[in-house]
Order: C-alpha cells, then structure tokens, then sequence
C-alpha cells in the first residue's frame, strides 16, 4: 500500500426521518387519536485510529464518506429505524483539519471522533397531542445531517527521527538497526516518504523515522519541506546525521538546525543526538577534527559511526535510548504555558445567537441557532406545520420584534441567512 500522508475528505451525515400525520383507524373505536410516530435519527460519520492502519490511500478513491438516513415514522407510533453510523479508520498520528484548524489529533489506539453527525428525527402528530389539541395535523420534518470539507493529515509518531541532508546515510542506518528496508542509494532525494523501524534495545524498543532530506529553504515549503519537517513534531528525539567527508561540516550542521527554528521553535528545542557517518577507512585525527568542529557550538553528543561498516552502531543506539527516556521523563514533570498552548486545541464556540432579525431591501431576515433548527423542521406545504412555526416564533418574541422593526402585513419573511425558507405573506 501507498504512503500518503495527507487527502482531502467530504464527510455527509444521514438525514433525520421524517415524522408522519396519522390517525388510529379501527373498528369500533370512533375517533381514533393521533399515532404518527417519529422518524429515526440519521448515521454519524465516525473516525477511529487504528495501529494496524499505516495510510491515509484508502481515502485517495473513496472522497466522500456518507452515512445511512434515518427512516420515517410510522402509523401506531412507530419509530423510525435510525440510520447506520459509519466507521472509518485512520493510522495513529491523523490530525483532523478544517479551514487551517485542527479538530482533532488522534495520537492513541481507539481514539475517535465523530466527523458529521446525524440529523434528528423529526415528531410524528402523536408527539403534538395535548389537552387543548386533541387532533394534531402537524409533523415536523427530520433534519439534514452535517456536510463538512476536511483534511486528514498523518504525521509520524517515533522516539527518534533521523534528520539530516540528503545522502547523509539515513534510511542505511534504518536499515542496519530494525527490520525497516528503505530504498538506499548513492544519490540524493532516494527517501520521498518517511520510513518506521522497530529497533531492539537491551529488552526494550525504540520507534525510529528515517526523515526525507531536509534541504535549504524547506521551512518556507521548498521542495518538500512542510511535507517532510511535520513528522519530526512528534519525535521526542532528533538524530542527526552528518556526512564526515562533507567539506563544511559546520554549514551542514547549521543549515538543519536553522530550517527547524524557522519552521517551529519548538522543533530547534528537542533534543538532539549528532552522528557523523560514514568514518570506515578514516584515521582517528580526521575524525577528531570533524569531531571537534561540531562539539565546538553545540552541547549535544557527537558519535563517529559508519552505517554501512556497522561501526560504533550499538553505543549510539543505547545513547538513543537513554536520551528519549529523559526526554520522557522531562515531558511528563514539566510543561510550561508555551507548550500548553501549542498542545491544546481550541475549537471556536459559535457565536450566533438563538434568534435575530435584520431589515433588509427585501424584507425581513430572521436567523439563529434555534429559529434555524425549527425552520428546517417545519414542512411548510402543512398549513399547521406553518402555524407551529409562528407560535414558537411568538413564544420567543420574534413576531414582537418584527413588530417593533416595522412590519407590515405585505412584507416578506425569510428564515435562516440563506433565504431558503418564506412564511406565507399576511400570516403573521
């Protein structure tokens, strides 16, 4: 299967069922009550992450997920069969993102969130009788389930990520340590999606992520950058490789380093480990001068190793390992309101009142949470459907408030900001 790390979605909800006018009908029983019964409820669209799931590919031939409509109601007050959530899974590590927005980061087995929900059903007559109404002839519409255009971004979850340039050695030493088996070659730009590894340490495991070369200017999207740099935000651990033969270590080591600031403050804090490949064949002096160049302006730990050779491999792996589990632990004891913030997702609460008017050119306008719930459970081809609506619209002051605003028999209602619903004129 396919890496691919982020798709677009368009999520559907089921409908509401509707609910239906009905009367008992039997013999010997004259002047049967009402018995419409209420529609199901429509399916939720559900994402879960799963272990066993490692891509977003599924999603590249299957753009819209829609749910099951709930049924209507039925005479004897029968209820609606409700519609058929539907699951859907995503690799551990998705993020949920809507207008530039996270929704959700699903960084656990089994965590879920509902995309859409299902719309409600709508009331049966039988819902509506009281001991002023005896014979209700109105029944409401279900509601339409949510619509939303999202994002699925996956972004890798590791202890370690290998970092570093192109051909720096990355994906050999994946190779050399788990079972992963990266394309290598000896040329640039050979990793185009980042690769996971098990590796074994003295009884315990380290996750590792070979990162697809960084390059200059990968921070402000050059080449792949934003693609490659997003997976590092989860490792605790930053493995950095650095070809001892290059002819200015100190240039390659800064050039990664300053993408990462630029790109997240964040990221440039995360601790480091430093490891200069490809030192088979070279004498110790050459090595030490190397060596000595980086353990100049940095204070994290520089290991000559060779991949290839599999030379001075384990002690950086138990390195590695000593590393993440006081990066670890120094996680969980300290948090500070910086990381706080950049941890938590803070939906915006909708900010629209339960109902409002607006005079306009053509007539009056009235909106809200509430009067848009009911205006799209009212069928307004059932004249008492109608006359429910302007009752709620009574019982929540909006007939006083168009008053107030000047309304005139002859003038036209609209409800909901799209205009898609009109009470008849002279009703009110």
């Amino acid at each position: 299967m396919s890496f691919v790390d982020s798709v677009e979605l368009e999520v559907q909800a089921g409908k509401g069922g509707d609910g239906i006018v009905s009367f008992r009908r039997e013999r010997f029983v004259d002047r049967g009550g009402p018995d419409g019964g209420d529609g199901g409820d429509g399916g939720d669209v559900i994402l879960t992450a799963k272990d066993n799931v490692n891509s977003l590919s599924a999603f590249r031939h299957q753009p819209l997920i829609q749910a099951k409509n709930g049924q209507p109601g039925g005479k004897a007050r029968r209820h609606g069969k409700n519609g058929q959530d539907i699951e859907i899974f995503a690799p551990v590590g998705t993020v949920v993102v809507k207008d530039h927005q996270d929704l959700a980061d699903l960084t656990e087995e089994g965590q879920s969130i509902v995309l859409a929900f299902g719309g409600k059903g709508g009331f049966g007559n039988a819902h509506f009788k009281s001991s002023r109404r005896q014979a209700p002839r109105v029944a409401e519409n279900g509601e339409a389930g949510e619509h939303h255009k999202l994002i699925l971004e996956l972004k890798m979850i590791a202890d370690v990520g290998i970092i570093g340039l192109p051909n720096a050695g990355k994906s050999t030493l994946l190779s050399v340590i788990s079972n992963a088996k990266p394309a290598i070659a000896e040329y640039a730009f050979t990793t185009l999606v980042p690769n996971l590894g098990v590796v074994d340490v003295d009884g315990q495991s380290l996750l590792v992520a070979d990162i697809p070369g960084i390059i200059e200017g990968a921070s402000a999207g050059k080449g792949l950058g934003h693609d490659f740099l997003k997976h590092i935000e989860r490792t605790q651990v930053l493995l950095h490789m650095i070809d001892v033969y290059s002819s200015d270590i100190l240039s390659d080591y800064q050039t990664i380093n300053n993408e990462l600031k630029t790109y997240s403050s964040k990221l440039s804090n995360k601790a480091q480990v430093i490891a200069l490949n490809k030192c088979e064949g070279l004498d110790k002096a050459t090595i030490n001068e190397q060596k000595s160049k980086l353990e100049a302006v940095t204070d994290a730990k520089v290991l000559a190793i060779s991949a290839q050779a599999g030379q001075g491999v384990k002690p950086l792996i138990r390195h590695l390992q000593q590393v993440v589990s006081q990066a670890a632990a120094a996680e969980e004891e300290v948090k500070t309101a910086d990381e706080a913030d950049e941890d938590t997702i803070y939906v915006g609460l909708d900010q629209e009142p339960e109902w409002q008017v607006d005079k306009t050119e053509e007539g009056f306008v009235v909106h809200g949470t509430k009067i848009d719930k009911f205006a799209k459970r009212t069928n307004f081809q059932n004249e008492f459907g109608v006359g429910r609506l302007i009752d709620i619209m009574k019982k929540l002051g909006i007939i006083h408030e168009l008053n107030r605003q000047g309304y005139q028999n002859n003038q036209q209602v609209f409800l909901t900001k799209s205009k898609k619903y009109r009470l008849p004129k002279g009703q009110i």
